[in-house]
This record gives structure tokens, C-alpha cells and sequence, in this order.
């Protein structure tokens, strides 16, 4: 589903990413780790479309980065951090407004809305806005905006962020369903270690822009003698605060 070689990208002098390589097979749950200003955030920016990269080639969900991104952004889904639904508009709406844009004619949109959001446990809400809904909640709406155009391949940027226990097991319960029922291939960001490590299939972790490490959850802490992932992120990465660093 994603197959870069060599992908770049500088900001004038500075080189966010430099030359990486990424693969992503079909039906995996794959978690990008890195501090920040590692280059994580231009690297998902760049694979879904978002922004055009200095150098490389990519394939992503069987469309060229380069020479067809529109075709890349048929294909798949993305969750931004900051969330995909506007605050005061009735969800359901918002949801049936973007079912159409992508060609659905509103008896579909109606019907597919609907569908998903029974599956994320979120029937009932349609006439909420997202400003009333708890913070799991609207993050399982943000993912069916993600999913109303049947994407084979999501992107979720830190999709747990701010959630409590109960409501990051429920998103996880989520995410691994899309991957096991629907074959839907998952690439996320996230800065809780023990999330990838209960989640993910597979672990890139990118450090000043170059991948310095992949695997299986148990394959890095067996490389490094580290009983969690937090150990091998700080083996990898180094203790030094990025507060100041760009994504």
C-alpha cells in the first residue's frame, strides 16, 4: 500500500527528511514514531498528498505520488490531529456533505453515513455538533469522515491524543476491526509508546529526518535488550528535549 524510495524534503536549507524508505504491505496496522521535529509530520504530510516532496519516488495505494495525487487521495483516508469536523455544525450533515463530494448521491450518502456511524457507536448523535460530543466520541467521528469513501488505506495522526483509558481501548478496538474485517491498511502517529506496542504490526521510528529503526514491536525490544518501547525510543532517539524542533 505505500512504497517510497529515497523520498526527501528541505525547507530552503533546512532538510526535514532526508531519503527515507517505506514500506507498508496491505492489511497492516503500521505505527511512525519519532520526537519531535523528526520529520514525522512532513513525512505523513507528503504520503497523503499534502505536500509535494523535494526528491524520491512513491507509490501510495497503488497511485503515484507524484504523477497522480489525485488518485492517491481517492484511495485513501486521513484523520489530521486537529480534527476533521467543524464545531458547530450538526455531524451528520457535515458527514453526508462530504459522502456527496466524493460522488455518493444522497440516498447512498444517507445510508453509508448512517452505517458507520452505528459501527463506531455513534448512532443517535446525528443532529449533535461536534462541540457537544465527548473527546472519544469525536474522535471516532473524525474516523468516519476518514471512512465514508471506503478507503483501503487510513492515516491516523496521533488519533488518540487527549483520551482517557477507556476511550483510547475503545479506538484501538476500532482501528483493529477496520484492519482484520475490512482489510483497511492503517499507518498512525503517536507518541504513546505502549499504544503502538499493544496496536501495531510493525514500528518505523525516524529520527532527524532518516529511519533508524524498524520492526515488530518484539523484534526492536529484543534488538535493543529493552523491556518496553519506551526504552527503545529513548535508546534510538536520545533524552534531549525537541520543544523547539519543527515537525
Amino acid at each position: 500500500m505505500i512504497h517510497a524510495r529515497g523520498l526527501t524534503k528541505t525547507f530552503g536549507t533546512v532538510e526535514a527528511v532526508r531519503g527515507i524508505d517505506i514500506d507498508v504491505s496491505a492489511g497492516e496496522i503500521v505505527g511512525f514514531l519519532g520526537p519531535n521535529g523528526a520529520g514525522k509530520t512532513t513525512t505523513l504530510r507528503m504520503l497523503t498528498t499534502l505536500l509535494r516532496p523535494t526528491s524520491g519516488t512513491a507509490t501510495v495505494a497503488g497511485h503515484d505520488l507524484f504523477a497522480d495525487p489525485m488518485g492517491v487521495r481517492r484511495r485513501i483516508g486521513y484523520v489530521a490531529q486537529g480534527g476533521m469536523i467543524g464545531p458547530i455544525t450538526e455531524i451528520g450533515e457535515e458527514m453526508e456533505l462530504q459522502a456527496r463530494l466524493y460522488g455518493m448521491r444522497r440516498p447512498e450518502a444517507r445510508e453509508r453515513v448512517a452505517d458507520l456511524l452505528a459501527e463506531f457507536e455513534l448512532a443517535g448523535l446525528e443532529r449533535r455538533t461536534a462541540a457537544t460530543l465527548s473527546g472519544g466520541q469525536k474522535r471516532r467521528a473524525d474516523i468516519v469522515m476518514g471512512l465514508l469513501h471506503r478507503p483501503g488505506l487510513l492515516f491516523l495522526d496521533e488519533p488518540t491524543t487527549g483520551l482517557d483509558p477507556q476511550s483510547r481501548a475503545n479506538l484501538w478496538e476500532h482501528v483493529r476491526r477496520l484492519r482484520d474485517r475490512d482489510g483497511v491498511t492503517v499507518f498512525l502517529t503517536t507518541h504513546y509508546l505502549e499504544e503502538a506496542d499493544a496496536l501495531c504490526d510493525r514500528v518505523l521510528i525516524i529520527d532527524h529526518g532518516r529511519i533508524v529503526a524498524s520492526g515488530t514491536p518484539a523484534e526492536l525490544k529484543a534488538a535493543e535488550g529493552a523491556a518496553t518501547l519506551d526504552e527503545v525510543f529513548l535508546a534510538l532517539t536520545g533524552r534531549a528535549l525537541r520543544e523547539g524542533a519543527a515537525a
